[in-house]
């Protein structure tokens, strides 16, 4: 989690709209089916989007996906560089060699 959007996380409408994020996905990943446990942003905060409701809390923008397809997206777009990409959380990690 980046440190701009912390507090995006800890927000009451947060609480209130990633708990109808898994309901509406009936608690299936987006991508492939399984048990899901990320709600995830399809376009991804930044500092310039912050502030836009429509991207950090609407329901169009938002899908709920597994640890695994979750780690994909961010390692397939990662700017990190090879060897990192980020947990469930979206903390930058190195991944295991």
């Amino acid at each position: 989690m980046r440190e701009f959007a912390k507090h995006i996380y800890k927000s009451q409408q947060w609480k209130k709209v990633r708990p109808c994020i898994i309901e509406r996905d009936d608690g299936l990943c987006a991508r492939c089916g399984d048990p899901g446990n990320t709600v995830h942003h399809k376009i991804y905060l930044t500092p310039q989007n912050i502030n836009d409701p429509a991207i950090v809390f609407g329901e169009e923008n938002l899908e709920l996906l597994c640890e695994k397809c979750h780690g994909q997206e961010h390692q397939a777009k990662s700017a990190a560089g090879e060897g990192f990409g980020f947990d469930a959380e979206g903390n930058l990690i190195r991944r295991a060699s």
